[in-house]
């Protein structure tokens, strides 16, 4: 029998949230068994004197994160999880907050890649944002008012690692909105990640040992391989499963090193559970590895809350967490970072005293970010794109089924800034592509981002839909459109 938390309507946390965070913590303590079976939604909701809307979105926050499932006729139950369930740090769960700092402590083809130099009346690009709500005024001010006061300091080289200010808000706004356990120390800024990778790189080869291997999520950003085996890495592609990266394969390969995007994989969508990402922790502690977490867009999340990070889900995690602010605010700051683990921190200085390297990201922005994001601005602007976000996603779902119906299948729903398609064509991929931008239509096929020339097994053509860059009233026009195009294949 369930053991029924004691809600409260004064707790800051919605409703939702202190449900799903009790059952939890009852998973995570072992009260319930695995494939045990939850109250029905309508049971629940009487038994807690609730309506039975908190009671779904609890339910659905839990499917989300890996701690149950459900069955057709079956009910939700509690997944499988792994022997080390117990060391998950369930308070460090994410919540959504005013935007004020919390008060606990936190101490590949490469014709693709081009978008094509021609009219695009539907332009559903995968990596275009909506910057015309981009705060402009109160940055502008902020600018102006650093300027004023600090130009001629800024005009001198800056900290390698970042300015400190800056890392001691990032630090804070990790642990606010990511789950991150870290501390300003660990966290190291630049101008981009194929810089900040190329660091990362360089320190572990000045480590020695056998961190000269590399796996990754096939198909995956192409970035991450790419920039290692520049490096002299060997690059050792690993298939995706429902869950995310194939830990069995993972194992045989014997890498120490591995490159994974949890939250939302790139391009394929899907949410690792917690379980696969506490399998994948006991992985790196036991053979001594590291796991590259990419959190690109970790906190656009449009149906319950962001999943915390899995560098969070334990102290003293062999995991080297990767974000940036382009998909947050805008690829023109230049601003990343990637936070270390303490036991690398070392060995990230005596690269540094070797290699001398100034730091790249403007200082004046860096500053300005810094007070952006103490005085709360940056946390009201991603809750208002969230919410503009969600929008675009809802329509273009709406249109996909409108206009295709079962043709098609969508992958990587409810977070991020685009969708994958998938469809049954003779046509090549390409082909299909080629037809979609003759008529105006920019999108993307999935083919440049398996490696080997690999594509999926079923022989099906993937598609990625942007949505986040598009004005709402061109969304369904343009999926009409598409669909009109590939209607005969």
């Amino acid at each position: 029998m369930i053991k029924l938390p004691k809600l409260d309507d004064n707790d800051n946390a919605p409703i939702y949230v202190q449900l799903s965070d009790h059952i939890k913590r009852e998973i995570i303590h072992g009260e319930w068994t695995e494939h045990s079976r939850l109250p029905s939604v309508r049971k629940l909701a009487e038994m807690l004197g609730i309506s039975t809307t908190p009671v779904e979105w609890a339910y659905q926050q839990l499917i989300a994160e890996g701690y149950i499932y459900s069955q057709p006729r079956r009910g939700y139950r509690v997944r499988a999880m792994v022997d080390s369930y117990h060391a998950m740090q369930i308070e460090k769960t994410v919540t959504q907050t005013d935007g004020q700092a919390p008060q606990a402590q936190t101490t590949w083809s490469d014709h693709q890649a081009i978008r094509p130099a021609r009219a695009v009346q539907y332009d559903f690009h995968m990596s275009r944002n909506n910057f015309s709500l981009f705060p402009m005024a109160k940055w502008q001010q902020t600018v102006n008012q650093i300027w004023r006061e600090e130009a001629k300091e800024l005009l001198f080289y800056g900290d390698p690692q970042g300015e400190w200010g800056l890392r001691c808000e990032i630090a804070v706004y990790l642990a606010q909105f990511r789950g991150v356990s870290c501390s300003p120390e660990q966290i190291v800024v630049g101008a981009e990640q194929h810089l900040l990778m190329s660091l990362l790189a360089q320190t572990l080869l000045h480590m020695g040992g056998s961190q000269h291997s590399i796996g990754v999520e096939n198909p995956g950003y192409r970035l991450l391989p790419g920039t290692f085996r520049n490096y002299g890495y060997q690059v050792v592609p690993i298939a995706l499963d429902h869950d995310g990266m194939n830990l069995t394969e993972l194992e045989q390969t014997g890498v120490k090193l591995a490159g994974v995007s949890p939250s939302h994989q790139f391009p394929l969508g899907m949410t690792m559970p917690i379980t696969r990402r506490l399998a994948l922790l006991d992985w790196a502690e036991r053979t001594k590895s590291y796991l590259i977490e990419d959190d690109y867009d970790g906190e656009f999340r449009y149906y319950g809350r962001p999943i915390p990070s899995m560098q969070g889900l334990r102290d003293g995690s062999r995991v080297i967490y990767m974000g940036g602010f382009s998909q947050v605010l805008a690829p023109a700051l230049c601003i990343h970072y990637m936070v270390l683990p303490e036991e690398l921190m070392d060995h990230f200085r005596d690269m540094y005293k070797m290699v001398l390297f100034e730091q790249s990201a403007s200082r004046l922005h860096q500053r300005t970010l810094e007070v952006f994001m103490r005085e709360g601005e940056l946390g009201k602007h991603i809750r208002k794109m969230r919410n503009v976000y969600k929008r675009n996603h809802d329509l273009i779902v709406r249109a996909i089924q409108l206009h295709f119906g079962d043709r098609v299948e969508i992958k990587g729903q409810h977070s991020s800034f685009h969708l994958v398609l998938r469809m049954a064509a003779t046509p090549s991929s390409q082909e299909l592509v080629t037809k979609a931008i003759e008529a105006g239509i920019q999108i993307s096929s999935t083919e440049y981002l398996w490696a080997n020339g690999s594509e999926p097994a079923d022989g099906k053509r993937e598609f990625i839909i942007g949505f986040a860059g598009i004005e709402p009233d061109r969304i369904e026009p343009g999926i009409a459109a598409l669909a009109r195009i590939w209607c005969d294949y």
